[in-house]
């Protein structure tokens, strides 16, 4: 495959579709990535900025404590979610009472955020199932796109297909619709509605009821978000959602999905209502990507030691990184949005990077079955702010082939990582020394 065809195209040269609405009024705009965002706004500025100072509100928020935060569970799911800085004694506690444990093999897929970048993962998965190796997995995670990815994972082959459309069918398009003044006062540059309604038409009642089979089964399909008023990742048990049996079930679930993949500032965060000492409130959760990228075990768990599942079984960890794995130079525009996008992006970077590392040492630590996929560091990947539909179909097929032709594992980290090395192998004693501690 000539990989030069992949570069993003939108139009036919590299300019995605924006839409801004103000009222009644639409209009359809063109511009090369985010500058369309600043010509937005320069154009909202200029004719409605004294009218916005006076007309614009935020979010209404109502008030609790810290310690209310920290008791809140979601009503009738006390199970829903854990915090992944919780001590390891507890959630291994935790984890002995929660339902029916998987036999046989573990397999645990964590698939990162990444955007666009998304359609990597989604293309290994289907080329992984054309290849007729694919596991069933245990335990699969999301975070951000990686979210929106994991449902379709976890349910397995017969999911393959509704994921290629999600991904290269072009409903990405109209993700960004710019959300009139309050792109310029509000939570949020662009609407939250067209994310809800593509996790909705893909995300079904039949597909919940589905997570929830495989939840009694003893599967596991974890989702993260970040809790952005109490600085913590949540975990959220999609399985125990959808198994509840709550009026709510089919919302929270969404809102779960569409909290992961919310980017703040571009999307508007998600209110989830708890409840903590008797005071109902709603925590505000955004992207998962803010503080974990990618979640194989949650972050207390990195400098630990844990039993294995079963004795002399170590479970086989597959992250499905969505984005190459070192630093991509570009040289930035001297521009407030450029600037901000690629801080938040080298920030999101530098969190992944720590967070494999940590994985890999967990991993060597507890003879886990380390294995890595991501995209190779020649391939043009785009850095257009939009979801490029030709751009994430080339991206898609890139990846069906990594899983179909070839094994897109990789078992170490780039040398570019500073991990622990592995420790020499010990020397058998000789001489005095060997009698000497054989006494």
């Amino acid at each position: 495959m000539d990989r030069r065809r992949n570069r993003p195209h939108g139009d036919g040269h590299g300019t995605p579709d924006f839409r801004i609405e103000f009222g009644n009024t639409r209009a359809h705009i063109r511009e090369p990535r985010v500058r369309t965002l600043v010509f937005a706004v320069k154009m909202l500025t200029a004719g409605l900025g004294a009218l916005a100072l006076a007309g614009c509100a935020s979010i209404e928020r109502t008030p609790f404590t810290q310690e209310q935060q920290a008791a809140a569970v979601v009503p009738g799911i006390p199970n829903a979610r854990i915090w992944s800085d919780e001590r390891v004694d507890v959630l291994l506690a935790r984890s002995r009472t929660v339902g029916p444990q998987v036999r046989g093999p573990v397999n645990v897929l964590a698939l990162s955020g990444g955007g666009s970048n998304g359609a990597f993962g989604a293309g290994l998965l289907a080329g992984w199932t054309a290849r007729g190796t694919r596991p069933e997995f245990s335990v699969v995670t999301g975070a951000s796109a990686g979210a929106l990815i994991a449902p379709f994972a976890f349910l397995g082959p017969g999911y393959d297909e509704p994921l290629q459309a999600l991904i290269t069918e072009g409903f990405g398009e109209n993700l960004l619709q710019i959300d009139g003044l309050q792109a310029i006062f509000g939570a949020a540059a662009f609407k939250a509605e067209p994310l809800k309604r593509l996790v909705a038409r893909y995300v079904d009642p039949t597909m919940i009821e589905r997570v929830a089979l495989e939840h009694r089964k003893g599967r596991r399909l974890l989702i993260v978000t970040t809790n952005i008023d109490a600085q913590r990742t949540a975990v959220w048990d999609m399985g125990a959602i959808a198994a509840s049996g709550q009026p709510n079930t089919v919302q929270l679930f969404r809102d779960v999905l569409v909290a992961s993949a919310s980017i703040p500032g571009v999307f508007q965060p998600v209110l989830i209502d708890v409840e903590g000492e008797g005071r109902r409130f709603a925590e505000m959760h955004v992207d998962g990507g803010v503080r974990a990228n990618l979640l194989v075990v949650p972050e207390s768990f990195l400098l630990s030691s844990v039993p294995p599942v079963a004795p002399g079984t170590y479970p086989r960890v597959y992250i499905v990184l969505n984005s190459k794995l070192d630093q991509e130079f570009e040289v930035v525009q001297s521009r407030a949005l450029q600037i901000v996008s690629r801080s938040f992006g080298t920030a999101v970077k530098a969190n992944t990077q720590n967070t494999l590392i940590a994985t890999y040492d967990f991993a060597r630590r507890n003879r886990w079955d380390f294995n890595l996929a991501a995209i190779d560091g020649d391939y043009p990947t785009t850095t257009s702010y939009g979801f490029d539909s030709n751009y994430m179909r080339g991206l898609y097929q890139y990846g069906y082939e990594q899983g179909s032709r070839g094994n897109p594992w990789r078992k170490t980290l780039p040398e570019t990582y500073n991990t622990v090395p592995e420790p020499p192998p010990a020397r058998p004693l000789r001489g005095p020394r060997a009698r000497t501690a054989a006494r």
